[in-house]
């Protein structure tokens, strides 16, 4: 398991070459996947952001083609356009990290099979002098009354995504509203709205994932706050409940990431390159979130 997956962890470097780059802009579908590994006739597709974003993905699919003949597919989307392009049967399954919303898709009835299969955290961003000093915060609702009580500056995706709707979760912790002159709004991916608040001295909520991979390019940004249960950000996989084409074959990628083998590579995904881990398994996930 280890050395199979191990080579194809030196697809890492190229994964983050071209995933982090330009960003579509959210709200539009996509005209064609992102990237697609394999060529097998089990084919289906799948839609998420960070994990396809930071090479994660690219290990994990390009194992699973190999071993299952297959053929997946990736869109990059937000959660929130994610679940919208499976709900359009435009996707097979998704990888959200969005708990409300998925929460609420498996109640209404058209979505299913919501399984946690990882996570990271969300970290709170700043300047490295943190004006707002969010730094001595009491938790992460303190922390964003701190920011808009000092008329700071803070980027939002603004774009539905996993983390614009953390950030609605947090304000309403806050007992805010977000707005004022300080407010910038992105609509765009996780990369590039961070490199928007590295350039304006903004505050910036983050996944822990991305400003691990990222934070050699963002000189002006420090993690400023972290912890905490509201803090946490696990992912699960959605479907539809009547199947699309790819379902079968979506299915049996949640059973591999479910598995022992993926599990222990999450764990470990990443500390080569960085010094540390970008992800936690869904054994240590379930136990913080209590899922």
């Amino acid at each position: 398991m280890r050395s199979s997956l191990s080579r194809r962890d030196a697809m890492f470097t190229m994964a983050l070459a071209l995933g982090l780059g330009g960003a579509r802009a959210q709200g539009t579908a996509p005209a064609k996947p992102d990237a697609v590994w394999g060529s097998g006739p089990n084919a289906f597709s799948l839609a998420t952001g960070s994990p396809g974003e930071l090479g994660l993905l690219e290990v994990l699919a390009t194992d699973f083609a190999r071993t299952h003949d297959a053929t997946v597919s990736w869109f990059k989307a937000g959660s929130g356009q994610a679940m919208r392009l499976l709900r359009e049967r435009k996707v097979d399954m998704v990888l959200a990290h969005a708990p409300p919303a998925e929460r609420k898709a498996v109640a209404d009835g058209w979505a299913t099979g919501r399984r946690l299969i990882g996570s990271n955290e969300f970290w709170i961003l700043g300047p490295v002098d943190d004006p707002a000093r969010l730094g001595i915060a009491s938790d992460a609702a303190d922390a964003f009354r701190r920011l808009q009580d000092a008329g700071a500056k803070f980027v939002s995706r603004g774009d539905n995504s996993g983390t614009h709707q953390k950030e609605n979760e947090i304000w309403k912790a806050a007992g805010r509203t977000p707005g004022g002159a300080g407010l910038i709004v992105t609509k765009d991916f996780m990369t590039a709205s961070m490199r928007r608040a590295n350039d304006e001295g903004a505050y910036f909520l983050t996944d822990s994932s991305t400003f691990i991979a990222e934070q050699r390019n963002m000189p002006r940004l420090k993690r400023v706050f972290r912890g905490g249960p509201m803090l946490a950000n696990p992912y699960h996989t959605l479907y539809l409940t009547e199947p699309t084409p790819g379902a079968a074959t979506a299915r049996r990628f949640g059973d591999y990431l479910a598995s022992d083998k993926v599990q222990a590579l999450m764990r470990d995904f990443g500390r080569d390159r960085y010094g540390e881990p970008m992800y936690n398994d869904a054994t240590s996930t379930a136990r913080i979130i209590g899922d």
